[in-house]
Protein backbone atom coordinates (compact mmCIF):
# COMPACT_ATOMS: atom_id res chain seq x y z
CA UNK A 1 0.00 0.00 0.00
CA UNK A 2 2.60 2.30 0.94
CA UNK A 3 4.36 1.67 -2.69
CA UNK A 4 1.02 2.86 -4.31
CA UNK A 5 0.93 5.88 -2.27
CA UNK A 6 4.43 7.19 -2.68
CA UNK A 7 3.74 6.34 -6.68
CA UNK A 8 0.75 8.61 -6.51
CA UNK A 9 2.48 11.81 -4.51
CA UNK A 10 5.16 11.60 -7.36
CA UNK A 11 2.69 11.16 -10.42
CA UNK A 12 0.67 14.10 -9.04
CA UNK A 13 4.09 15.91 -8.57
CA UNK A 14 5.31 15.35 -12.43
CA UNK A 15 1.66 16.41 -13.23
CA UNK A 16 1.88 19.83 -11.48
CA UNK A 17 5.45 20.54 -12.74
CA UNK A 18 4.52 20.14 -16.20
CA UNK A 19 1.58 22.41 -16.11
CA UNK A 20 3.22 24.76 -14.34
CA UNK A 21 6.14 25.40 -16.90
CA UNK A 22 5.41 28.22 -18.97
CA UNK A 23 6.03 28.03 -23.27
CA UNK A 24 8.79 29.70 -25.22
CA UNK A 25 11.87 29.07 -27.48
CA UNK A 26 15.40 28.72 -26.97
CA UNK A 27 18.20 28.90 -29.42
CA UNK A 28 21.92 28.39 -28.44
CA UNK A 29 25.37 30.07 -28.74
CA UNK A 30 29.24 28.10 -29.60
CA UNK A 31 31.28 31.08 -27.71
CA UNK A 32 30.33 32.48 -24.61
CA UNK A 33 31.83 35.96 -23.19
CA UNK A 34 30.55 36.11 -19.75
CA UNK A 35 29.58 39.94 -19.05
CA UNK A 36 26.05 40.59 -17.12
CA UNK A 37 26.39 38.45 -14.15
CA UNK A 38 28.98 37.00 -13.28
CA UNK A 39 31.82 39.10 -15.29
CA UNK A 40 34.94 36.32 -16.52
CA UNK A 41 34.41 33.86 -13.54
CA UNK A 42 33.88 30.14 -15.34
CA UNK A 43 30.46 28.89 -14.37
CA UNK A 44 30.21 25.54 -16.28
CA UNK A 45 29.03 24.65 -19.15
CA UNK A 46 24.73 24.27 -18.18
CA UNK A 47 24.37 27.74 -18.94
CA UNK A 48 22.28 30.22 -20.74
CA UNK A 49 21.90 34.05 -21.65
CA UNK A 50 18.11 35.37 -20.93
CA UNK A 51 16.01 37.50 -23.17
CA UNK A 52 14.68 40.86 -22.73
CA UNK A 53 11.25 39.26 -21.69
CA UNK A 54 12.90 37.82 -18.43
CA UNK A 55 15.97 39.39 -17.61
CA UNK A 56 13.93 42.13 -15.13
CA UNK A 57 16.47 44.20 -14.38
CA UNK A 58 19.58 41.31 -13.79
CA UNK A 59 17.27 40.33 -11.00
CA UNK A 60 17.19 36.47 -12.79
CA UNK A 61 21.11 35.91 -12.56
CA UNK A 62 22.21 32.96 -11.07
CA UNK A 63 18.58 31.58 -11.10
CA UNK A 64 18.24 28.26 -12.25
CA UNK A 65 15.82 27.06 -14.51
CA UNK A 66 15.08 23.58 -15.91
CA UNK A 67 13.84 23.54 -19.80
CA UNK A 68 12.15 20.65 -21.98
CA UNK A 69 12.03 20.94 -25.59
CA UNK A 70 8.47 20.06 -26.75
CA UNK A 71 8.98 20.59 -30.34
CA UNK A 72 10.28 21.63 -33.82
CA UNK A 73 10.13 25.88 -34.63
CA UNK A 74 11.21 24.76 -37.75
CA UNK A 75 11.11 22.16 -40.66
CA UNK A 76 13.57 19.86 -39.11
CA UNK A 77 11.86 16.73 -37.89
CA UNK A 78 11.66 14.99 -34.55
CA UNK A 79 14.63 17.54 -32.88
CA UNK A 80 14.15 16.61 -29.08
CA UNK A 81 15.79 13.80 -27.00
CA UNK A 82 12.90 13.64 -24.55
CA UNK A 83 15.04 15.01 -21.62
CA UNK A 84 15.43 17.90 -19.90
CA UNK A 85 17.92 19.79 -18.47
CA UNK A 86 18.43 22.28 -15.65
CA UNK A 87 20.65 25.66 -16.54
CA UNK A 88 21.60 28.67 -14.48
CA UNK A 89 21.14 32.27 -15.71
CA UNK A 90 24.52 34.15 -16.36
CA UNK A 91 23.97 36.53 -18.96
CA UNK A 92 21.92 39.18 -20.45
CA UNK A 93 21.38 39.10 -24.37
CA UNK A 94 19.50 42.54 -25.40
CA UNK A 95 17.42 42.09 -28.03
CA UNK A 96 17.37 38.04 -28.01
CA UNK A 97 14.97 36.63 -30.55
CA UNK A 98 14.40 33.76 -28.12
CA UNK A 99 13.22 33.26 -24.61
CA UNK A 100 16.22 31.33 -23.65
CA UNK A 101 19.67 31.25 -25.35
CA UNK A 102 21.45 27.98 -23.96
CA UNK A 103 25.04 26.93 -24.30
CA UNK A 104 25.74 24.45 -26.97
CA UNK A 105 26.48 21.93 -24.45
CA UNK A 106 23.23 22.41 -22.61
CA UNK A 107 21.34 22.27 -26.27
CA UNK A 108 22.53 19.24 -26.88
CA UNK A 109 20.73 17.45 -23.93
CA UNK A 110 17.25 18.45 -24.84
CA UNK A 111 17.64 18.28 -28.57
CA UNK A 112 19.83 18.20 -31.85
CA UNK A 113 21.82 21.04 -32.96
CA UNK A 114 20.55 21.09 -36.43
CA UNK A 115 17.31 22.37 -34.96
CA UNK A 116 19.01 25.60 -34.15
CA UNK A 117 15.78 26.92 -32.45
CA UNK A 118 13.53 24.59 -30.34
CA UNK A 119 10.06 25.62 -28.51
CA UNK A 120 10.45 24.59 -25.09
CA UNK A 121 8.74 24.50 -21.74
CA UNK A 122 10.81 25.86 -18.71
CA UNK A 123 10.45 26.69 -15.18
CA UNK A 124 12.49 28.46 -13.11
CA UNK A 125 13.20 26.64 -9.70
CA UNK A 126 15.32 28.49 -7.79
Amino acid sequence: MENYSLFFVVMVTCLISFTSATPGFVTFYTKYVPFACFENQDQGKMIAAIGDALWHNGTVCEKMFTVKCMGPRNPVPLPCTGKSVTIKIIDYYPGCPSTIDLSQEAFTIIANLVAGIINVDYKQYA
